[in-house]
C-alpha cells in the first residue's frame, strides 16, 4: 500500500499497489470521499434503479473523428475497486465506447461475476448480437454499409471485445441510458472526457 495526502481535505489515503502498478508514475489527488463528493470525477444524485455495483464504461470524441477518451469504472455497494481512463489523438466516439468496453472487463478478476453497463446501445449490440453472425461469415455483415463494404467498421475492437466477452460467461453486457442521473455512468463519462483537462 502506499499513502498519498488528498489535494483537498488534506487526509492521507491508501491504494495498493496493484492500482498503482497499472499507472506508472499517477500520483491520485484525491481521496475517495472527495472524489465522491464532486472532485475529479463528479457524480450526480442517485435516482431509483440507479445500479451501484458492477462496471460502467463510456467514451467520448471530440469532432468525430477527433482528439478523444474513455473510462471505466468498478463499483461494488458504492464504493470504487478501481478505475482507469485513456486518450487518443485522432479517433471516433464509436472506438472510444468499444474500447472503454475492452478495459472496463479487465478490471473485473477472472471469475467474479458482474454486469457491465455501457450508454452505447451500438456497442452493446455489436457484442451481444451482432459480432457472433460476423464471425460466422468471415467477420462479414449480411448487407454492404452505406460505404458500399461489409467489413463491420472498427473490426479491430469488435474482435477483441467479441472475444474478451465470450470468454467470460459470469459477465453480463448490458445497455444503461447515458445522461440519465445514473451516478456511475456519469462517473465513466468524466472519466472519459478527463482527457481534456489533462
Amino acid at each position: 500500500m502506499a499513502d498519498f495526502t488528498c489535494e483537498s481535505c488534506g487526509t492521507t489515503f491508501s491504494l495498493p499497489e496493484r492500482v498503482l502498478d497499472r499507472y506508472p508514475g499517477w500520483t491520485p489527488r484525491l481521496c475517495q470521499s472527495c472524489r465522491d463528493e464532486g472532485g475529479a470525477a463528479s457524480t450526480t444524485v442517485a435516482t431509483d434503479g440507479d445500479p451501484d455495483t458492477g462496471v460502467f464504461t463510456d467514451g467520448a470524441c471530440a469532432g468525430n473523428p477527433g482528439p478523444g477518451g474513455w473510462g471505466a469504472v468498478y463499483v461494488v455497494d458504492g464504493q470504487i475497486i478501481d478505475e482507469a481512463h485513456g486518450f487518443d489523438p485522432d479517433t471516433t466516439n464509436n472506438r472510444m465506447e468499444l474500447f472503454a468496453l475492452i478495459e472496463g472487463l479487465k478490471l473485473v478478476p477472472d471469475g467474479t461475476p458482474v454486469t457491465v453497463y455501457s450508454d452505447s446501445d451500438l456497442a452493446v449490440k455489436t457484442i451481444n448480437e451482432w459480432a457472433s453472425g460476423w464471425e460466422e461469415r468471415g467477420w462479414q455483415r449480411k448487407r454492404a454499409g452505406p460505404d458500399g463494404s461489409k467489413v463491420p467498421k472498427n473490426l479491430d475492437l469488435v474482435k477483441n471485445a467479441y472475444r474478451a466477452y465470450g470468454g467470460r460467461p459470469e459477465v453480463e453486457l448490458v445497455w444503461i441510458k447515458g445522461h440519465a442521473n445514473f451516478t456511475w455512468n456519469e462517473y465513466a463519462d468524466a472519466l472519459a472526457n478527463k482527457w481534456r483537462d489533462d
